[in-house]
């Protein structure tokens, strides 16, 4: 063989080996990728969950079993009575979050040996949470138990000094990722269709002209965008959940979380009260009112609140108040937990991919971002959302609302919607463990300025498309 020969054959072998090394080398990548990241594992374990739902509702049977909530209860020995007699699933449950958390976990690298005790006082501590929400009184005093969770936790951590190993299960984004994938098979595409283009379009309106109202006011007084864009998104959708999934997909710091949802909160125990009886003076339909309230307020629980409360003044004659009194909260949750909660996946989904290619670039030499680079710092639990949404949209595809709400809402969805709570209230408890009120004092009073811009726009916009722009149609509700 000549030389010529020899070198083109060596090169030949080099090349083919570089090539091989690169492949396994991607294929190394790809792998890890998926197994180690925590994106990914909330997608594993949301979709694990959401399938053996699934599979048991198929064949006849539900998930309702694992998926235990504490009963409603007006006594302390009510409530003991119903956990000790349910004591088996609670501790089904610790087990199977406790195993699918601590696999994520150690995938990760952490120790699970510092872990699993931790998990398990944030579980002891959310049985107590969701405990005190099942309180027949709880509505009354906007005692929702993901907020209660993030109270908790702030008093917690603020008196006492926190061990450092009980950080180990304070995973909060791993816990409010999976809670969010949840959220998506809870939110069929189809409930679109089902609530009608008046509720969509009005809480198109609101959702848009209310998070850039924030978003630009914000940016104007200083504020960093990914701080706006979270404060935004709390006021223009659902304000707690909103708050936390936008955090996580613009990758936001920890405390501008914990300053939207405080804010949310606030503004949301104002409008309970405002809402109703500026309703009432203004002598407006159950249906109409519901919308109202269905645009203004920030928490589905403090809007059921309000919404119940004008309709049980109707229901009593306070006023002469027209409309059927259920009217009030058939519009509040078209408006609130349909038309305006599905925002959540759409905007996760839009500001992750503006805040991969704008907002991580600011400052820096001006790169054109790659695909692939778009595709690694994309939060991908934003995509399980959307697949487990588009799943459950299949499911519930050849079914009217009324057989949806009949047969696969209390047998499919409903326990999913339980485990998600679940998730959520982990997330809040850990997020209030591991935030410090000094911290939050810091902001300033920006944030306060900019959420509030939002809030009138959400009042007034609300109004005038719930009683002069669709008054016929809320008013013909019931």
């Amino acid at each position: 063989m000549s030389g010529s020969q020899s070198g083109a054959a060596n090169a030949e072998n080099v090349n083919g080996y570089e090539s091989s090394t690169g492949s396994t080398q991607r294929r190394l990548g790809f792998w890890r990728e998926w197994t180690t990241k925590e994106d990914w594992w909330s997608i594993w374990i949301g979709w694990g969950l959401v399938l053996v739902a699934y599979i048991l509702y198929a064949n006849g049977g539900s998930i309702r079993w694992l998926a235990v909530a504490p009963a409603q209860w007006t006594s302390v020995s009510d409530a003991a009575h119903f956990f000790a007699l349910h004591l088996p699933n609670y501790v089904a449950l610790l087990a199977v979050f406790g195993v699918l958390f601590s696999i994520a976990v150690a995938a990760q690298g952490q120790r699970v040996a510092h872990f699993v005790p931790s998990f398990l006082i944030v579980f002891a501590g959310s049985i107590v949470i969701f405990t005190l929400g099942a309180w027949t009184d709880a509505s009354k005093y906007n005692l929702e138990p993901p907020l209660v969770a993030l109270a908790a936790g702030l008093i917690l951590s603020n008196v006492f000094k926190l061990p450092e190993w009980f950080h180990a299960g304070l995973r909060v984004e791993l816990y409010i990722k999976v809670g969010i994938v949840l959220l998506g098979a809870t939110l069929p595409f189809t409930l679109l269709v089902w609530a009608g283009p008046v509720a969509v379009g009005q809480a198109t309106i609101v959702s848009l002209s209310t998070f850039f109202v924030i978003f630009l006011v914000g940016s104007a007084l200083g504020l960093d965008k990914r701080f706006a864009a979270v404060l935004g998104t709390g006021g223009a959708v659902c304000g707690v959940s909103a708050s936390i999934a936008i955090a996580g997909a613009v990758r936001a710091k920890r405390e501008h979380a914990s300053v939207a949802i405080t804010l949310v909160i606030v503004w949301a125990i104002v409008m309970i009260f405002a809402l109703p009886f500026i309703s009432r003076a203004f002598g407006l339909p159950t249906g109409i009112a519901g919308a109202w309230i269905g645009t203004s307020e920030f928490a589905d629980a403090a809007g059921i609140a309000a919404a119940q409360a004008y309709g049980d003044l109707a229901k009593h004659g306070a006023g002469a108040i027209a409309g059927a009194p259920e009217a009030s909260l058939q519009a509040f949750t078209l408006m609130k937990v349909v038309g305006r909660d599905i925002w959540i996946g759409i905007w996760a989904f839009v500001l992750a991919i503006v805040a991969t290619t704008r907002w991580d670039r600011e400052g820096e030499l001006q790169v054109r971002s790659r695909a692939g680079e778009i595709w690694a710092r994309f939060p991908k639990f934003v995509i399980g959302f959307v697949i487990a949404s588009a799943f459950v949209t299949w499911v519930a595809s050849g079914h009217t609302l009324g057989a949806y709400r009949k047969i696969v809402a209390p047998e499919f969805t409903a326990p999913i919607t339980v485990l998600r709570t679940w998730a959520f209230i982990f997330c809040f408890f850990s997020i209030g463990l591991t935030t410090r009120l000094r911290s939050l004092s810091a902001t300033g009073v920006r944030p306060f300025i900019a959420f509030t811009a939002g809030v009138a726009v959400n009042v007034i916009v609300g109004y005038v498309l719930s009683v002069h722009v669709f008054g016929h149609y809320w008013a013909s509700l019931g």
